[in-house]
Order: C-alpha cells, then sequence, then structure tokens
C-alpha cells in the first residue's frame, strides 16, 4: 500500500482536556474560543500574511483520540441513536481510515508577537486541547457556502435545544463569558443521544472549571462548579 507522511503544523489550545463537552460541530458554539499554536518549524509570520483579511477559516486536523491501525465500513451516528449503521463516508465519524476531520471556525485575532511566535485567536473551534493540525485554509464564502445543499440523514434529526439551569451561588471569579459558554455548551445537550437518565450526573471540565450536570425534562441543571484540579 503506498504511504504517504503528513506534518502538523500547530496544536490548538482550548478549553477541553476530554471529548465530553465538545461540541458536535464547529460554529455551533460561537461563544467559544481556541489559539492556534503553531510548532517551532512553523513560527514564521510571513506564512499569515494576508490571512487578517479573511473572516473564517478550514482546520484540518486529526481525531488523535481516534487513532486506530483498523476500521469499518459502517459506524453508528450518535445522532441516529447509536444503533442504526450508515456508510463511515457518509458521516462526520473519528472512526475513519484516516482519522482527519474539518471545521470552520471564526478568525476573531492574529497575534504576531507572542512567546510562542504567532498565534490564532479562534471562535467556535470543535477540538479537544492539544489536537494536531495539518493545514489551514482560508473560507471562500463564493464558493465554500452552499445554501441550497441538502443534509442527508442529518437533517432528518433535528436536536433539541436544553433550557440551562445554573446554580445561584456562582463561583466569585467565575466571569460572565464564562457563562455564556457553558450555557451555550450545554443547551446544545453533550450527552449521548442514546442516554436519558435524570439521575444520572455528568462531569466534565471546561476550562479552569469541573462541570457537574443532570438533565431531565428538557433542561441542564449544573449542580456544581468547581476549580479544576490538575
Amino acid at each position: 500500500m503506498e504511504q504517504h507522511s503528513i506534518k502538523v503544523i500547530a496544536r490548538i489550545r482550548s478549553d477541553f482536556k476530554t471529548k465530553f463537552g465538545v461540541p458536535r460541530q464547529s460554529g455551533l458554539v460561537e461563544a467559544l474560543r481556541a489559539r492556534i499554536v503553531f510548532e517551532p518549524e512553523y513560527r514564521n509570520a510571513d506564512a499569515l500574511r494576508g490571512i487578517e483579511g479573511f473572516s473564517h477559516l478550514w482546520l484540518i486536523w486529526q481525531f488523535s483520540a481516534a487513532v486506530r491501525d483498523t476500521w469499518s465500513p459502517t459506524v453508528r451516528p450518535p445522532r441516529l441513536g447509536g444503533n442504526t449503521r450508515v456508510g463511515v463516508f457518509a458521516t462526520r465519524s473519528p472512526f475513519r481510515p484516516n482519522p482527519i476531520g474539518l471545521s470552520s471556525v471564526r478568525l476573531l485575532e492574529v497575534r504576531l508577537h507572542t512567546s510562542d511566535g504567532p498565534q490564532l485567536l479562534v471562535g467556535g473551534a470543535d477540538l479537544m486541547d492539544g489536537t494536531p493540525i495539518y493545514d489551514i485554509k482560508p473560507y471562500l464564502p463564493f464558493t465554500d457556502s452552499h445554501p441550497d445543499a441538502v443534509g442527508g440523514f442529518a437533517e432528518t434529526v433535528r436536536e433539541k435545544s436544553l433550557r440551562v439551569k445554573l446554580p445561584h451561588d456562582l463561583p466569585a471569579h467565575f466571569s460572565e463569558k464564562e457563562r455564556e459558554t457553558l450555557c451555550a455548551i450545554l443547551a446544545q445537550d453533550p450527552r449521548p443521544s442514546y442516554q436519558d437518565d435524570p439521575e444520572r450526573v455528568y462531569r466534565f471540565t471546561c476550562g479552569a472549571w469541573d462541570i457537574a450536570f443532570c438533565v431531565a425534562n428538557g433542561e441542564a441543571c449544573v449542580t456544581e462548579i468547581l476549580p479544576h484540579q490538575v
């Protein structure tokens, strides 16, 4: 079999240390902020010349938590309840022959002079912290946007937005921006779609905080917000 090598040019620094809580698609939670930190070989400001003129970027990256030696021609998308099998190439499942992801993010800021070289601040990313990035390309609205596109089975199963209830006694250092981001994440319902136990408490880390919540009657109720212990 013909082999090709591909270089990691950067890694993303995001609020998610694990997969749980990461939005299912890019752009669903615009409030999320992440930094693209280039590998030493690519910390060259000239490589970013002109990028500030684009509002959005494509990120091509590795599903680093899903690298396998084997693959299956069919997968079971969580969106379909985790039981129905469809072709892997008809999904965005991470379990594919080449574990490559594609995300459209908003470019918020170009930082050319940091201690780690040039960096990009982006919004709406759906990547775990440390995810390897293979390439960055500008999003071109005149060719990349297709208003008449059809979304296949993904459009037949509309995800419901949850109401979000936060505790009254939020930590003193829990900012309004963090509140907005957490509410947006939970509204998307990060649980696997086949889980619906109102007694179950879910936990995940978001930025500097460990979050606990449960879901009942269409409402995500946050039961605990504590500083993350490294």
